[in-house]
């Protein structure tokens, strides 16, 4: 990992997760050769039926002169009725995000009702 390639190491993303692709506007350049063009290697997905997960890693390279950049690593699982997600990346940033999947989310029930 490279601090020195980005502006804001693990800027805080709230609840963007993203599974591809990368944040260029916290891109400074590559410091091996001063570039801007970004792109990815070693891709690994590993999906888990019975636990209902699912993993995605890559790495930020610089397509002119293959500095690795940083790693991407994001997270999918269900748990407690809700679809949880992740996202940990030194470009990237980091986010996490939880949405129900149930038709009534009693987080967001209770969140009304104490607001009126």
């Amino acid at each position: 990992m490279c601090k020195e390639c980005v502006k804001q190491p693990y800027p805080d993303r709230f609840r963007m997760c993203l599974d591809s692709g990368a944040f260029l506007a916290n891109m400074k350049f590559c410091s091996k050769c001063q570039n801007m063009d970004l792109g990815v290697s070693e891709v690994e997905k590993s999906e888990d039926e019975d636990d209902e997960s699912e993993s995605v890693e890559y790495n930020h390279v610089c397509k002119q002169c293959s500095h690795v950049v940083c790693r991407h690593k994001y997270e999918f699982w269900l748990e407690e009725g809700r679809q949880e997600y992740k996202m940990d990346c030194l470009l990237c940033g980091f986010g996490e995000d939880s949405i129900s999947i149930t038709p009534f989310d009693p987080r967001k029930a209770s969140a009304f009702h104490a607001e009126s």
